[in-house]
Protein backbone atom coordinates (compact mmCIF):
# COMPACT_ATOMS: atom_id res chain seq x y z
CA UNK A 1 0.00 0.00 0.00
CA UNK A 2 1.15 3.34 -0.97
CA UNK A 3 -0.55 5.06 2.09
CA UNK A 4 1.28 4.66 5.59
CA UNK A 5 -0.08 5.36 9.45
CA UNK A 6 0.38 9.42 10.28
CA UNK A 7 -0.01 10.39 6.60
CA UNK A 8 -2.60 13.26 5.75
CA UNK A 9 -4.74 12.27 3.34
CA UNK A 10 -7.85 13.10 1.81
CA UNK A 11 -11.06 11.97 0.87
CA UNK A 12 -12.28 12.28 -3.06
CA UNK A 13 -15.56 9.89 -2.99
CA UNK A 14 -18.19 9.29 -0.90
CA UNK A 15 -20.02 10.90 1.67
CA UNK A 16 -16.99 12.67 3.33
CA UNK A 17 -15.82 13.75 0.01
CA UNK A 18 -13.21 16.99 0.12
CA UNK A 19 -12.41 16.41 4.07
CA UNK A 20 -9.04 16.17 4.92
CA UNK A 21 -7.52 14.24 7.77
CA UNK A 22 -4.51 11.99 9.45
CA UNK A 23 -4.58 8.12 8.70
CA UNK A 24 -4.73 6.23 12.36
CA UNK A 25 -4.73 2.98 10.74
CA UNK A 26 -3.86 0.43 7.95
CA UNK A 27 -5.45 -2.51 6.74
CA UNK A 28 -3.49 -3.73 4.46
CA UNK A 29 -5.00 -6.91 3.94
CA UNK A 30 -8.70 -5.73 3.49
CA UNK A 31 -6.89 -2.25 1.34
CA UNK A 32 -8.57 -0.21 4.11
CA UNK A 33 -7.59 3.27 6.42
CA UNK A 34 -8.84 4.49 9.64
CA UNK A 35 -9.08 8.09 9.47
CA UNK A 36 -9.28 10.22 12.15
CA UNK A 37 -12.43 12.44 12.02
CA UNK A 38 -13.83 10.73 8.73
CA UNK A 39 -16.48 8.56 8.14
CA UNK A 40 -18.26 8.79 11.40
CA UNK A 41 -20.80 5.50 12.01
CA UNK A 42 -23.40 4.67 14.96
CA UNK A 43 -22.30 2.06 17.36
CA UNK A 44 -24.90 0.32 19.81
CA UNK A 45 -23.11 -0.22 23.48
CA UNK A 46 -24.17 -2.85 25.30
CA UNK A 47 -24.59 -2.70 29.26
CA UNK A 48 -21.40 -3.69 31.52
CA UNK A 49 -19.88 -2.92 34.12
CA UNK A 50 -17.02 -0.42 32.48
CA UNK A 51 -20.74 1.17 30.97
CA UNK A 52 -24.01 0.29 33.11
CA UNK A 53 -25.75 2.81 30.83
CA UNK A 54 -25.00 1.60 27.68
CA UNK A 55 -26.00 3.94 24.79
CA UNK A 56 -24.99 4.80 21.48
CA UNK A 57 -21.67 6.04 20.16
CA UNK A 58 -19.93 7.66 16.93
CA UNK A 59 -16.99 6.09 16.03
CA UNK A 60 -14.77 6.22 12.53
CA UNK A 61 -15.24 3.44 10.30
CA UNK A 62 -12.68 1.74 7.73
CA UNK A 63 -12.58 3.64 4.32
CA UNK A 64 -11.51 1.81 1.31
CA UNK A 65 -7.94 3.11 0.06
CA UNK A 66 -8.47 3.82 -3.32
CA UNK A 67 -11.04 6.59 -1.95
CA UNK A 68 -8.17 8.45 -0.57
CA UNK A 69 -5.36 10.32 -1.89
CA UNK A 70 -2.20 11.58 0.18
CA UNK A 71 -1.65 15.53 0.41
CA UNK A 72 1.32 16.90 -1.14
CA UNK A 73 3.44 18.66 1.48
CA UNK A 74 4.83 21.37 -1.11
CA UNK A 75 1.69 22.59 -2.59
CA UNK A 76 -0.76 21.03 -0.08
CA UNK A 77 -2.89 19.20 -2.73
CA UNK A 78 -3.89 16.26 -3.49
CA UNK A 79 -1.55 13.90 -5.01
CA UNK A 80 -0.49 10.37 -6.85
CA UNK A 81 2.31 8.68 -5.13
CA UNK A 82 5.21 7.02 -6.53
CA UNK A 83 8.09 5.09 -5.50
CA UNK A 84 11.96 6.43 -6.27
CA UNK A 85 15.28 5.00 -5.78
CA UNK A 86 18.01 6.91 -4.44
CA UNK A 87 21.64 7.00 -5.70
CA UNK A 88 22.70 5.44 -1.75
CA UNK A 89 20.36 2.18 -3.01
CA UNK A 90 17.15 3.64 -0.64
CA UNK A 91 14.00 3.36 -1.54
CA UNK A 92 11.53 6.48 -0.91
CA UNK A 93 8.16 7.38 -1.73
CA UNK A 94 7.58 10.67 -3.91
CA UNK A 95 4.92 13.12 -4.72
CA UNK A 96 4.08 12.75 -8.36
CA UNK A 97 2.77 16.37 -8.99
CA UNK A 98 6.08 18.02 -6.92
CA UNK A 99 9.16 15.28 -7.00
CA UNK A 100 8.79 16.22 -3.30
CA UNK A 101 9.98 12.98 -1.01
CA UNK A 102 7.22 11.95 1.90
CA UNK A 103 7.64 11.16 5.31
CA UNK A 104 10.79 9.97 6.75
Amino acid sequence: MRIKKGDQVVVISGKDRGKRGRVMKVYPKSNEVLIEKINYRTVYLRRSQQNPQGGIAKVEGKINSSNVMLIDPRSAKPTRVGRSILADGTRHRIAKKSGEIIGE
